[in-house]
């Protein structure tokens, strides 16, 4: 399954680099595995571009950083394109208004989830707070043995 792990947010701003983090310790996952089905994209927020970039893959994995009460560490969720609102500003989308641009532009619905890693702080500042780096590694090892074990 051709699979696309796209992860997003400001790395300067400390747990919002989550998704960018999560990219480096694929990218090198990818290379040292030889992996050829998987690819990477990193970004500092999702634009409606990306339902073009989406469209090519059988399989989209977001990443980012959350403060959702519900995200103890990680949380792995489907996404489906009536999940969709309308924004008020197009600077940046939901990853759900991103699958449903790629169904209603290109015809194309492939699996969508959102991979939510716990984050803590958002200083200025260019590195992770030590429990947001703890869910990182655990967020990579579950998505490791998920993509995995499907092989």
């Amino acid at each position: 399954m051709k699979t696309l792990i796209y992860g997003y947010g400001n790395p300067g701003r400390k747990d919002d680099g989550l998704g960018a983090r999560f990219i480096e310790l694929v990218d090198n996952w990818i290379a040292n595995e030889e992996i050829q089905n998987i690819k990477t994209d990193c970004n500092y927020q999702l634009n409606i571009e990306d339902a073009a970039v989406v469209a090519e893959y059988d399989r989209v994995i977001f990443v980012d950083a959350s403060v959702a009460e519900d995200v103890i560490d990680f949380k792995l969720e489907n996404i489906t394109p009536n999940d969709a609102s309308i924004e008020f500003t197009m600077h940046a989308v939901s990853t759900a208004f991103v699958i449903e641009l790629c169904q209603k532009i290109y015809n194309k619905l492939p699996d969508a989830y959102n991979l939510h890693i716990k984050a803590y702080d958002f200083d200025f500042i260019e590195e992770l707070s030590p429990i947001a780096e703890s869910n990182l590694y655990a967020a990579f090892g579950f998505l490791k043995n998920y993509l995995t074990s499907e092989q």
